[in-house]
């Protein structure tokens, strides 16, 4: 426990945050759409990002926009967060189906564990969980060695591809493939 000027803040891994799946409905040409808000209010979020080129006044110039504009996961208590989603009519909680009205979450360790691994290379690419198939799963693979060291997935097989690429997957919701090199792979 710490106390800040006359409160008691609990510090310690059970102080109730969690990681959230959010919705985002802003235009995805806002200008302040709810990863930019969150962020100036000091709240932790994570919206998988990719370079997009824009042509503005012919001129051309390359900008990071979030892979799925309306996604987005945030690390906080609700009671930090259900404020702001009763206050701010385009950002909402993402709900688990046949349920009442329980918000998604992941779990911390596999939240940190993709951040991670997007974070470690230049050219991450995505996937929507609809666009994976069971072809494209080949072997299952640890990366021993390099930054991923210790990682364990599946080496995605994509027709035509000689990259090695490994899937890192936040079930139902997204995956990611990373480029790694060979030398690094060990089968399972």
């Amino acid at each position: 426990m710490q106390r800040e000027s006359g409160t008691v803040k609990n510090t310690l891994p059970g102080d109730g945050k969690q990681w959230f799946v959010m919705r985002d409905l802003t235009r995805s040409n806002a200008k302040m759409p709810a990863y930019k808000m969150l962020a100036g209010k000091g709240i932790r979020c994570f919206t998988p990002m990719v370079s997009k080129l824009f042509v503005r006044n012919g001129k051309h110039e390359r900008k990071s926009v979030p892979f799925m504009h309306d996604l987005l996961f945030v690390y906080d208590t609700r009671n930090v967060l259900d404020p702001i989603v009763a206050r701010v009519d385009t950002f909402q909680y993402r709900y688990l189906r046949n349920t009442n009205r329980q918000p998604m979450t992941v779990r911390d360790d596999d939240m940190e564990r993709f951040i991670r691994v997007i974070e470690s290379v230049d050219s991450p690419r995505f996937y929507r969980a609809d666009e994976i198939s069971p072809e494209m799963y080949r072997h299952r693979i640890r990366i021993v060695g390099g930054p991923l060291n210790g990682y364990e997935g599946h080496l995605l097989s994509v027709r035509g591809s000689k990259v090695k690429r490994l899937l890192v997957e936040l079930p139902a919701l997204l995956a990611a493939s990373v480029e790694v090199e060979p030398e690094y792979i060990q089968l399972l």
